[in-house]
């Protein structure tokens, strides 16, 4: 398929954001707010990396096309590694056939396996709620189960106090589904993507890296880079994951995790991630 980066030619002041979240997992943007709102800002290029959404890549870059705004084919897969969160970007696969979406599709399985889980239980416990909220829980993206089961119960007013909602669902069961670091990296390898450590710095449930700790991970799961800027990152953090991108010959990647308005895609530069972009066919000059 057409794709909307094809032939690509960027400034190294031109602003990127590789890193961007619309209603198609949990965003709060609509897809066509979100690209609006690039194109008002002078964004020369973005990446929308819904969570586990390998499968909304093709209409993504139909709309791209149709708006003119270059954007690259991503998503960020959720996974976890020594029991804690630890999310990859992949970069450059097939919009239409790719082996990331097959792990995505399993992971909705599974989160809705142990949605149904969790809605029986607190129907055992006593907690009457309408018969229609389980299908509608079921119908979203597997990264909003956990949230929307949460909202049903405070719809219902259980949890608005002590115990609050999350710790009731919590103890009926909940489970956030999640793949394996390895798995990923050879799912996206084998579909033609880069793939690379989402925000390694953190914190807030999700492993954060140190130098011992990113050695480990790539003995176990070949990645290609680091999101080295990124919000949330201390200055001497994107100094070190910098440092070490660049004595390891990793890409390198730069991202706000926007997930609405209130939460704006932040003007990196596109020099910033000069071997990801031409690795990905994009000139930078």
């Amino acid at each position: 398929m057409n794709l909307s980066t094809t032939g690509l030619r960027l400034t190294p002041n031109a602003a990127i954001d590789l890193h961007l979240h619309t209603d198609y997992s949990d965003g709060r943007w609509t897809l066509e707010a979100l690209l609006d709102h690039l194109i008002c800002e002078g964004f020369g290029l973005a990446a929308i990396t819904d969570h586990d959404r390998a499968d909304t890549a093709a209409a993504i870059q139909g709309l791209a096309l149709d708006k003119g705004l270059p954007l690259l084919v991503a998503v960020e897969m959720s996974a976890t590694w020594m029991g804690e969160l630890t999310d990859l970007l992949c970069f450059g696969f097939d919009p239409e056939r790719n082996l990331l979406n097959d792990l995505a599709q399993e992971l909705l399985r599974r989160q809705q396996e142990n949605t149904r889980k969790v809605f029986e239980n607190l129907e055992r416990q006593g907690y009457i709620l309408s018969p229609d909220s389980l299908s509608t829980i079921l119908a979203k993206p597997s990264s909003r189960q956990p949230h929307a089961l949460v909202s049903i119960l405070k719809e219902h007013g259980y949890g608005l106090g002590e115990p609050s909602a999350g710790q009731i669902v919590m103890g009926a069961g909940w489970a956030f589904a999640a793949n394996d670091p390895g798995a990923v990296v050879e799912a996206a390898h084998r579909s033609g993507a880069v793939c690379l450590l989402a925000h390694p710095g953190r914190g807030d449930g999700f492993v954060t890296y140190d130098v011992q700790l990113l050695d480990q991970l790539r003995q176990e799961a070949p990645i290609d880079g680091l999101e080295v800027y990124y919000p949330l990152h201390t200055p001497a953090q994107a100094a070190m994951y910098r440092e070490y991108a660049h004595r390891h010959g990793l890409l390198i990647s730069a991202g706000s995790d926007s997930h609405g308005p209130h939460k704006p895609p932040i003007k990196y530069r596109a020099e910033c991630c000069r071997d990801l972009l031409e690795r990905l066919g994009i000139a930078i000059e």
